[in-house]
């Protein structure tokens, strides 16, 4: 089963659960019985059970509205990354 999103003009958005590709365009309101159009969000296909995944998206969301402030420059060490090359990498020329 998948839940589908719609729009009501006066209601605002509301849910339904259909089996997956079986959503029609437009949905009845349930408040007040106007047709609705269907609204394309992005789906989630994992839920819980990857707790850093989630907290980046809660992030990510809280971001769009909220903004993190920065004060200072980050220190160096912060975005290095170790990489190990495979012995195909090791014949490249170097910069």
């Amino acid at each position: 089963m998948a839940i589908y999103e719609y729009r009501c003009d006066q209601d605002g958005l509301f849910e339904v659960t259909r089996p997956l590709g079986t959503a029609p365009e437009l949905a009845t309101c349930s408040v007040c019985g106007r047709e609705a159009r269907r609204v394309f969000s992005v789906g989630m296909v994992k839920r819980g059970s990857n707790s850093a995944l989630v907290a980046a998206m809660d992030h990510a969301e809280k971001s769009r509205h909220e903004p993190d402030v920065v004060t200072s420059v980050p220190s160096s060490s912060a975005g290095k990354r170790t990489l190990s090359m495979t012995p195909d990498l090791w014949q490249l020329p170097r910069p």
